[in-house]
């Protein structure tokens, strides 16, 4: 902290968005910190990192879409099992059942 000269600029580049804070004569460098610091919270920097911290990627449409073909496909199949005798559908709602207990 103390290689910090009053000659230097502090800066922090995030989206675009550039704070710059210069030391005062008599300022300490805790002082000209807690200030970057603030004014990086009062333009909603810190709010916005966070937010993208556990940030996704929302699925494209043909990805949802094959997912949704795939789940139809099964779901047929899963019927046409039911009225050939294969599957009985009440045993499976009470393995289910039986499983959360």
């Amino acid at each position: 902290m103390d290689s910090v000269r009053a000659s230097v600029l502090q800066s922090f580049i995030m989206s675009g968005t550039r704070i710059e804070v210069r030391r005062g004569k008599n300022e300490s460098s805790m002082a000209l910190i807690r200030r970057f610091t603030r004014k990086a919270q009062g333009l909603g920097i810190v709010r916005e990192v966070r937010g993208r911290r556990y940030h996704e990627r929302s699925r494209s449409k043909n990805v949802g879409h094959k997912r949704a073909l795939i789940f139809q496909k099964r779901r047929a199949q899963y019927i046409e099992l039911v009225k050939l005798g294969k599957i009985d559908p009440e045993a499976r709602k009470n393995a289910r059942k039986g499983a959360r207990k």
